[in-house]
């Protein structure tokens, strides 16, 4: 299958001076100190990315998917410590930027299920014609998008946020509070609340409709995505139960990940009915839903039989640092 090649123009790099932080993530370390590590990895990530995704390789396209998701992640664990007046607008140019990324990689993903099922079939070689061509255009459209004005004003005004937004002056005692909190302090907190809301959901996971079960992977991914950023914090005895913990929402968000990858696959096979009637058919298997179904109720009952997070583990507290 071919996939498309386009010439690109790198984005403008962010023009903020940056402040000089530690390599690492520590427990003691300041909410605001640990916020900007972990966004200007995620930051950086999806800029090293733009390249290649502008010119077609479906890999760099998924990791600047995953990236996004990461910092959009990190923006909701640190909340409300930088909801601050332009964060409205930071979080509306990301979500509108993993809008433009996700078209492209759903038809990347449902092109690689019609590839796994034909055989070589030339029925079937026939039908991918029509989604390689859907899947051009919708990258013409991505790669319009990086490569505009809009996208290099988000990664700078993102990198500026980050760096200096409103929320890192801000005088109140609560708001120093946030900023000062001690790193493992925050996680523990926040950990527990997203593991809680997640197991509760989850046990009614049979009876969600789609809307409902997207929410939970949604859930499930933030929480994964956030022990996956902390895994600084994580040493000896604390790092085998981070690997247990991440071992049993990997298999959730894998589970729930390919059952929303299904109904978005019907979605788009739904488009292409006109010339190709029966695109839509390899996307409804009940058989393979309830035992995708059955994989994510297992992982998380082996989930919710360990104990919830604690401050040690994330290891001993210290004095934050700023």
């Amino acid at each position: 299958m071919s996939r498309p090649t386009t010439s690109s123009t790198a984005p403008a790099k962010p023009a903020t001076r940056r402040n000089v932080l530690p390599g690492r993530l520590s427990p003691g370390m300041a909410c605001d100190t640990a916020f900007r590590i972990i966004a200007r990895r995620h930051l950086d990530a999806v800029l090293a990315q733009h390249d290649g995704t502008c010119c077609g390789d479906p890999e760099a396209l998924h990791q600047i998917r995953i990236a996004l998701t990461h910092l959009r992640t990190a923006i909701r664990f640190f909340s409300p410590m930088v909801d601050d007046g332009l964060r409205p607008n930071v979080w509306a140019e990301l979500k509108w930027l993993n809008s433009q990324l996700g078209m492209v990689r759903d038809l990347d993903v449902a092109i690689d299920r019609v590839i796994a099922e034909s055989g070589g079939e030339l029925d079937v070689v026939a039908e991918l014609q029509h989604w390689d061509e859907k899947r051009a255009e919708s990258h013409r459209l991505l790669t319009r998008a990086l490569q505009s004005a809009r996208f290099r004003r988000l990664s700078e005004q993102t990198s500026a946020w980050i760096e200096s937004g409103p929320w890192s002056t801000r005088r109140s005692k609560e708001a120093v509070r946030l900023r000062r909190c001690p790193l493992a302090d925050h996680a523990t907190a926040r950990l527990t609340e997203w593991e809680e809301t997640l197991l509760r959901k989850a046990r009614k996971l049979r009876k969600l409709d789609v809307e409902k079960r997207h929410k939970l992977r949604l859930l499930n991914k933030r929480m994964t995505y956030s022990v996956e950023s902390l895994a600084d914090l994580f040493a000896d005895e604390s790092l085998t139960k981070q690997k247990s913990i991440l071992k049993q929402l990997r298999k959730a968000q894998k589970s729930l990940g390919q059952l929303n990858d299904d109904v978005r696959g019907q979605t788009l096979a739904a488009s292409l009915n006109e010339a190709v009637p029966e695109a839509g058919i390899r996307f409804l298997d009940r058989k393979r839903e309830r035992k995708l179904l059955r994989a994510a109720a297992k992982a998380y009952r082996k989930l919710d039989k360990a104990k919830p997070f604690r401050s040690s583990d994330l290891a001993p507290n210290s004095e934050p640092k700023d």
